[in-house]
């Protein structure tokens, strides 16, 4: 990062972002290399709470997982187990 201040858009429950991708511009015109932040607790916040986040750098730049909703299908079926549609 090269000290530019970003504004930080807060999602409805007024969180900031849980991931930041960063795009830095490779200097030989090639694709440019992402970097990831995640956001972290900083410390306790009083009562159990946490009132503040910071951002480590992730190296190895895992995906973001997706959300797991109640109703939401599994990404495979278990081994084992045959699925419906295979008949």
């Amino acid at each position: 990062m090269d000290g530019r201040v970003l504004p930080v858009l807060l999602g409805i429950t007024g969180h900031p972002p849980k991931t930041y991708r960063i795009p830095v511009p490779d200097p030989a015109g090639g694709p440019p290399t992402v970097l990831v932040y995640r956001r972290v607790p900083r410390g306790g916040g009083g009562v159990g709470l946490t009132h503040r986040w910071k951002y480590a750098y992730d190296p190895e730049g895992a995906p973001a997982r997706r959300l797991n909703w109640p109703w939401s299908k599994p990404d495979a079926t278990p081994p084992g187990k045959r699925d419906d549609a295979d008949g």
